[in-house]
């Protein structure tokens, strides 16, 4: 009971900490993808001037942008006042979150007109939103996209009784109205709440301050791998039924090498037995990550 006892702690930290490693790899990739997107994107074109004295601002690139697929990086997102600076990425799939904020598609891209709708992790993953309580009416939420740099004010939202007016608000995961296009240009961030809890939803809005950019297609969702705005708002916190056989056959895998490691040792004399756990225990470690990673796309949430 005590070895079992480990094994769940090691799985604690494993949720807390372990995760971010992932997160940490597909955010250099993403920032990678995001890069060369930029550079072989023309972002602004010039006007010609309507007197030789005027200046005129840079125009946002065209409307003819490809639709971004699932997975693929849209956008940059820094939010200073909670030290939030990631590449999004185009979905909010299980696997979608796992590598950073991502972003519903059928709502429209960051910068573009109407509400612009992200999810992103709060105890897991490098939990991006972890801080998003912490936003106060009128801080900054910025976008850099191949279309130009967008800047949102967070909104302010009614307080408790006596309170001052909070940048957050909470709902039910069935309260999907928080995605509808109501006529505005802002930007509406979601994550599990309270922290360690899918129970509910913390959201936060912000109201787009610079001039919008052209607006892209919608992607069609035809079922499939489409995501449904209904489905996603409650998926946030879904498990991966597929995850269970890979689950239990690294599972099975890690504990045959430590039961392998111990036996090896018991038959070793004394000084012989470090050697043969130094061998064993990095091997164990490693397809004990792999379980649990395939473990935690079994539960409930990765919050």
């Amino acid at each position: 009971m005590m070895r079992a006892g480990v094994l769940v702690l090691l799985f604690v930290a494993y949720q807390l900490w372990g995760t971010g490693l992932s997160t940490h790899q597909a955010q250099d990739r993403l920032k990678s993808e995001f890069a060369d997107q930029l550079a072989t994107s023309t972002t602004t074109t010039e006007l010609p001037p309507t007197s030789p004295s005027s200046t005129t601002p840079p125009v946002t690139a065209p409307a003819d942008l490809p639709t971004p697929a699932n997975g693929d990086p849209i956008g940059h997102i820094r939010i200073p006042a909670i030290g939030v600076d990631f590449i999004v990425i185009q979905g909010v799939d299980i696997s979608d979150l796992k590598e950073g904020p991502g972003h519903f598609p059928q709502t429209p891209l960051p910068g573009q007109p109407g509400n612009v709708a992200l999810a992103g992790h709060r105890t897991t993953y490098l939990a991006p939103f972890a801080r998003l309580d912490e936003l106060k009416p009128g801080d900054d939420i910025s976008f850099e996209t191949v279309q130009g740099t967008f800047t949102y004010k967070v909104d302010a939202h009614p307080g408790a009784p006596g309170d001052e007016p909070s940048g957050h608000f909470i709902v039910k995961p069935s309260q999907v109205e928080i995605l509808d296009q109501d006529g505005t240009n802002k930007v509406t961030l979601m994550a599990c709440n309270p922290k360690y809890s899918a129970r509910e939803r913390i959201v936060v809005t912000g109201t787009l301050t610079s001039p919008p950019a052209p607006a892209t297609p919608l992607p069609e969702v035809t079922g499939g791998n489409g995501v449904t705005v209904d489905a996603s708002l409650d998926a946030l916190a879904g498990g991966d039924s597929s995850a269970r056989v890979p689950a239990v056959l690294w599972t099975a895998l890690a504990l045959l090498i430590w039961f392998l490691t111990w036996l090896a040792a018991r038959k070793w004399p004394v000084w012989h037995k470090i050697p043969v756990y130094a061998i064993g225990t990095p091997i164990f470690l490693v397809v004990l990550f792999v379980a649990y990673e395939n473990i935690a796309r079994i539960l409930p949430a990765s919050y």
